[in-house]
């Protein structure tokens, strides 16, 4: 007569806390069998439709730009223009590898109307939409708001000639891709804004408590003793 004895086995699939084998557990097991234990890796999601600054930023010289050539600042000016000025003719016919369609005069009213919708857009909380005029990189850097929600630069009504150098992106390869705005170039040169008035909570004076009024003492003289007859002799 065969006999049975019931024996209860670890489930293996089960996670630790569920009552299954620890780290330590498997890792043993694995060895014994002789099979690698997996490696940690550590992932993190990567976002291609945008590049994460701006290469090459240039920006034209204060002013007119007109400086003397015989000039320590002259000379370094047009040796930097004439650097910039070969790096975008071949920027410009890398883009046409691409775009044969591309020319520079029709860019120019382009990036014009792409600027107007991407500030309508934002105007408008449209946010579906504005991912079609800008980029991911210039979220973070179209507005300042307070703690109360309002607006630290600028006015809402009064219209204020702004001078800015805007970067606009495209994705080339894509065949999709559409000029978006990426960045603004901030110059050397330009004065710093002034700072937005920033407000604080005035704490409010802590209440008077009442106190009760302390009982005063008085001080009474003692008495001198009377002093007692003389003795005589």
């Amino acid at each position: 007569m065969g006999m049975v004895i019931k024996v209860d086995l670890r489930d293996w699939t089960k996670s630790e806390e569920e009552g299954g084998p620890t780290a330590e557990e498997v890792r043993a097991r694995m060895k014994e069998r002789g099979v690698v234990p997996p490696r940690p890796w550590i992932e993190r999601p990567i976002l291609i439709s945008c590049t994460g600054g701006v290469f090459e930023p240039y920006v034209p010289p204060e002013g007119d730009g007109r400086i003397s050539v015989v000039s320590m600042p002259g000379a370094k000016q047009k040796l930097q223009l004439l650097e910039k000025k070969s790096k975008s003719m071949m920027a410009v016919r890398k883009i046409r590898s691409f775009d044969e369609d591309f020319e520079m005069r029709d860019f120019v009213i382009e990036a014009a109307e792409i600027y107007k919708k991407a500030h309508e857009y934002l105007v408008n909380n449209d946010r579906l939409n504005l991912r079609e005029y800008v980029t991911e990189r210039a979220y973070p850097l179209l507005a300042i708001y307070d703690r109360f929600g309002r607006l630290m630069y600028g006015s809402e009504t009064i219209p204020k000639d702004v001078l800015e150098y805007v970067v606009f992106e495209k994705h080339l390869s894509n065949q999709y891709g559409k000029w978006r705005i990426h960045d603004k170039i901030i110059p050397d040169w330009m004065p710093p804004k002034p700072p937005a008035p920033i407000t604080y909570v005035k704490k409010l004076p802590e209440p008077a408590t009442e106190t009760e009024p302390a009982e005063e003492t008085k001080i009474v003289p003692k008495e001198k003793e009377s002093e007692g007859p003389l003795a005589t002799a």
